[in-house]
């Protein structure tokens, strides 16, 4: 069975692009089938994955916004040389809430632009803008949990209780089987005792799951000049390591998430 795993926080530059590109691949390397699909108009997923979205002439916008596409959703996917297959996107994204704001069931439409592929992929791994509107809503609606990556600063945490609330919409009007997977803390430095002095808040904060952290690393920004994951361009750095690390933990608690 597919699972769909949105990666969602409205705070920019938290790692949300990084963690799914890089979680991607993990859950390649271990065997499992793994779709990313990016839903942010800046199209960082799909740059990072070896894609020039300025090339593109058609994207997951073709389908995301339009009441009756004329294409299908799979035939928009292109495999990467990670094995993550992508459904990429491009600025025309930007245009979601004005292009679907007169559409009837607009909080659906990722959701069911996607339902012909969940027998062709084990993950679907859905990364969302730096909003919080209706193509964030709609990640949510098509998702099984969500994953928020935090970074391990004071000011990252402004705005997450606004993510909390929107979630519990979402679970209340469109997805009542949404489930929070966790918090994933992010830009980690384990030798500093305020992002130490973080992480240790995190849960109780929060109330949920808090994964390992993923350290803080230059590797993170040079991968993708080479439009591949860290997984392939430093293979043996620790945060090649710790998205490994992440993959399995994920595997291993996705049923008590949902």
């Amino acid at each position: 069975m597919v699972r769909i795993l949105a990666v969602a926080n409205q705070k920019g530059g938290v790692g949300k692009t990084t963690t799914v590109v890089n979680l991607g691949a993990a859950l390649v390397e271990r065997g499992d089938r793994v779709l990313v699909v990016d839903l942010d108009a800046q199209a960082c997923a799909t740059f990072s994955l070896g894609l020039d979205p300025e090339d593109l002439d058609e994207t997951g916008a073709t389908v995301f916004m339009s009441a009756e596409p004329d294409r299908s959703t799979a035939d928009l996917i292109t495999t990467t040389p990670d094995g993550v297959d992508l459904l990429p996107a491009s600025i025309d994204l930007a245009g979601a809430d004005r292009a679907l704001a007169g559409v009837v069931g607009r909080e659906f439409v990722v959701r069911e632009a996607l339902e012909p592929l969940r027998e062709a992929y084990d993950w679907i791994l859905l990364d969302c803008s730096p909003s919080l509107g209706i193509i964030t809503v709609n990640a949510l609606t098509a998702a099984d949990a969500v994953l928020v990556p935090l970074q391990c600063e004071t000011l990252s945490h402004r705005g997450v209780g606004q993510l909390m609330e929107t979630i519990a919409d979402v679970q209340r009007l469109t997805n009542p089987r949404l489930r929070i997977a966790g918090v994933l803390p992010t830009l980690f430095d384990g030798r500093t005792t305020h992002a130490k002095a973080v992480l240790a808040d995190l849960g109780p904060r929060y109330g949920v799951r808090v994964f390992r952290p993923i350290s803080r690393s230059i590797r993170f920004a040079e991968a993708p000049a080479a439009g591949r994951s860290i997984l392939a361009t430093s293979t043996a750095s620790k945060g090649a390591g710790d998205y490994r690390t992440l993959a399995a933990e994920l595997g291993d608690a996705w049923g008590d998430v949902t």
